[in-house]
């Protein structure tokens, strides 16, 4: 794979004609920049130069999945999220409305995924509801394969079971990765359980967005107001999973695995040294692994959900702006400003700014930019 950098270069070369490869369903076909059902697109651009942006942190349902969860209690969580204000959004059937945001706030592509309600589903049912998830992703892509790619679900709580259906997402519809929650039923995703599964990601050189699914221990003082479940929660989930899959070294024995953390990664950027100390202090209880634990930062993905310019500015100072990809948590509303968020940042530079807002996704989901004048 090319550098960062000349991958870039290949973007702005690429700029007024895109092509986006989606999933595999869908044959490869030249996409211009305009949209016929989206008339007013709005096009970034970074120094006069029009960029190509990618969301990877927005969600889906597929409401099909209700006939085979209707009779079981994980069942009631989908329907929630169908029945509430947020439903229509979630509906990856409602394709018009979630191109119209995207082209309201400037996003080229997006790359869709569902959070996982499934994890205490027996064998079977997981199965049946992964494979239907998947075919629907993928005849999303298909439908509009210069706006959207897919990243697979999988049931993670039988890993030989989720290896093989990462697998059969990746090479047969075109997935190119897949989402995970921060931990399975309590366990860890550091456990050697899961080495089957980090191992088949590995192999397959896609990559893995963990999404955290709450911190449930901490529920009993979360309550009151703040919606702390998730405002502290979820950040929280992610900080402890990538914590774990440090120092009970999974990312030393699988260190080709392509991990990009949702929501700024949590804590653990903000507050990194604080585990390189321990590491120094006490070998014991911080049994070294082969690097001081914020060189690992370096070689994982973050989404840019931190909010501010400072928090922005620290995220890249610790993992490096390479390391920086867009993400809105669409259709939750954190954030409207996404985009502008970028380019309105006073640290970034303008190579900066073009790696975030889309050529380091493109790179780590593997799309490719095409010039348009290419002969054939």
């Amino acid at each position: 794979m090319r550098g960062r950098r000349d991958f870039l270069k290949g973007l702005a070369g690429a700029a007024g004609g895109i092509l986006f490869v989606g999933c595999g369903m869908a044959k490869a076909a030249e996409a211009p920049l305009q949209s016929a059902s989206s008339p007013r697109r709005r096009e970034v651009m970074v120094n006069g130069r029009r960029v190509t942006t990618v969301d990877i942190h927005c969600h889906g349902q597929v409401p099909e999945v209700w006939e085979l969860v209707k009779d079981y209690d994980l069942g009631q969580q989908l329907r929630g999220q169908l029945d509430g204000p947020l439903g229509a959004g979630l509906n990856l059937h409602n394709v018009q409305d979630r191109l119209r945001w995207m082209d309201e706030q400037g996003f080229d592509v997006q790359a869709v995924s569902i959070n996982p309600f499934w994890y205490a589903a027996e064998r079977d049912l997981a199965e049946a509801i992964i494979r239907l998830q998947n075919e629907k992703i993928a005849e999303l892509c298909a439908s509009q394969p210069d706006r959207f790619v897919g990243l697979a679900s999988i049931a993670l709580q039988y890993p030989y079971l989720a290896a093989e259906q990462l697998e059969d997402g990746v090479r047969r519809l075109g997935m190119r990765g897949c989402l995970i929650g921060g931990s399975v039923n309590g366990q860890e995703l550091a456990d050697p359980r899961f080495h089957p599964f980090w191992a088949k990601a590995e192999e397959l050189g896609c990559v893995v967005f963990i999404h955290p699914q709450g911190f449930p221990l901490g529920d009993p003082r979360f309550q009151g107001n703040g919606m702390l479940t998730n405002v502290i929660g979820n950040p929280l989930e992610t900080t402890v999973a990538l914590s774990h899959l440090i120092f009970e070294g999974t990312l030393d024995r699988f260190p080709g695995v392509k991990v990009c953390a949702a929501h700024g990664g949590g804590y653990l950027p903000s507050y990194i040294g604080r585990s390189d100390v321990c590491g120094n202090r006490s070998a014991e209880l911080c049994r070294p692994v082969s690097k001081p634990p914020s060189e690992y930062l370096k070689q994982l993905y973050f989404d840019s959900m931190v909010f501010t310019d400072e928090g922005l500015r620290h995220l890249v100072a610790e993992a490096g702006a390479s390391q920086i990809v867009l993400g809105t948590d669409y259709p939750y509303g954190w954030t409207h400003e996404a985009v502008d968020h970028i380019l309105r940042s006073p640290t970034l530079s303008d190579a900066d700014k073009e790696a975030i807002l889309g050529g380091n996704a493109m790179e780590l989901l593997r799309m490719r930019p095409i010039s348009p004048h290419r002969d054939g």
